[in-house]
């Protein structure tokens, strides 16, 4: 694994400069929901080093689950490593907006869309963002990073020659790189609850460790600016993770703190992930799904409401081994 001490507390830069022609990739996830909702877009622009080396751009319509991925060269990437600014072919996202020109066989984006201030996960010392201390351990197959919970957009794009306004809409940030993605995991995120500025992130995965792996887990909500944190590294317990046809339901803790979540899957869209050292279409994402969280205080007293509220539209995505992460 390519590892650089300092970079461990810019999680949203570029980590591979020094992968040259080792097994690598890293891939920035940007959403972008209207304010009618009725148009929801996930952009990856991104990169794989190794035996196929080349950046792209994968697409994701969260409403008719088309996804595209335009293939670029590798000297057509550029990004830089101590804040969020990429550039693949004529195509720019940094932390203040996205400008896109693609043309693809299926599809295509032109236009800009400005980002409001930006919600990171908060980078500490002893806890550089989402990961805690795992971001320090440099053998974990897979890193994650938070950009941004939840922000303001405005602008348009025009999509195969219909144009969308974002003006008043809502954007998400998160990002993945390392050697492979995780052989199992469950994903879930919505900023679109019922008051603005709540926004929830869980992600959960078989965690390769050694010769073993264990369940591993990132769970935060924002709620009335203040970010409740559930990770294995902090503690928390998950009392469930249940599996049904169209539902997944999970339940974490810890010493003050309960928070249930109730996702409905629907249908979604195949999107290329890194596996083995290639992009392999086998990734189910749903953008148009909907969470149901409920958080509760604990004490010797009992368990007291905090919050209750439905997120739609939710990301989802249950992928992978999932009898490696799952209770039934």
């Amino acid at each position: 694994m390519v590892w650089c001490l300092p970079q461990i507390w810019r999680p949203a830069g570029y980590h591979g400069q020094s992968a040259r022609n080792h097994d690598f990739f890293e891939g920035w996830f940007f959403k972008f929901v209207d304010p009618s909702r009725a148009h929801i877009y996930a952009f990856i622009p991104g990169i794989l080093l190794g035996s196929d080396p080349h950046s792209f751009i994968q697409i994701l319509d969260g409403q008719t689950h088309q996804s595209d991925y335009i293939r670029f060269r590798v000297d057509q990437f550029w990004a830089a490593s101590d804040r969020l600014d990429i550039q693949i072919g004529d195509n720019h996202f940094n932390e203040r907006h996205c400008q896109l020109q693609i043309r693809s066989g299926q599809r295509t984006v032109f236009g800009r869309v400005e980002f409001g201030p930006l919600r990171p996960w908060p980078v500490k010392l002893w806890s550089p963002g989402a990961m805690g201390w795992y971001a320090i351990v440099p053998f974990m197959e897979c890193f994650h990073g938070v950009i941004s919970f939840d922000h303001p957009l405005s602008g348009t794009l025009t999509i195969n020659d219909a144009p969308i306004s974002f003006e008043n809409g809502r954007g998400y940030i998160e990002k993945d790189w390392g050697r492979s993605f995780p052989s199992a995991y469950i994903w879930i995120q919505s900023n679109h609850f019922d008051q603005p500025g709540i926004s929830l992130m869980a992600s959960i995965a078989n965690i390769p460790w050694f010769s073993r792996s264990f369940r591993g887990f990132i769970i935060a909500l924002w709620l009335h600016n203040r970010m409740y944190r559930f990770a294995t590294y902090t503690g928390a317990e998950l009392d469930y993770v249940i599996l049904r046809d169209d539902q997944v339901e999970i339940l974490v803790k810890d010493r003050h703190f309960a928070l249930r979540i109730s996702a409905v899957r629907t249908s979604a869209g195949l999107l290329r992930a890194p596996y083995a050292n290639r992009m392999l279409q086998r990734i189910s994402e749903s953008l148009n799904s909907s969470v149901s969280i409920e958080l509760f205080q604990r004490s010797s007293q009992g368990e007291r409401l905090i919050y209750r509220g439905t997120g739609e539209p939710a990301g989802l995505d249950v992928n992978g081994k999932l009898e490696e992460i799952i209770d039934r």
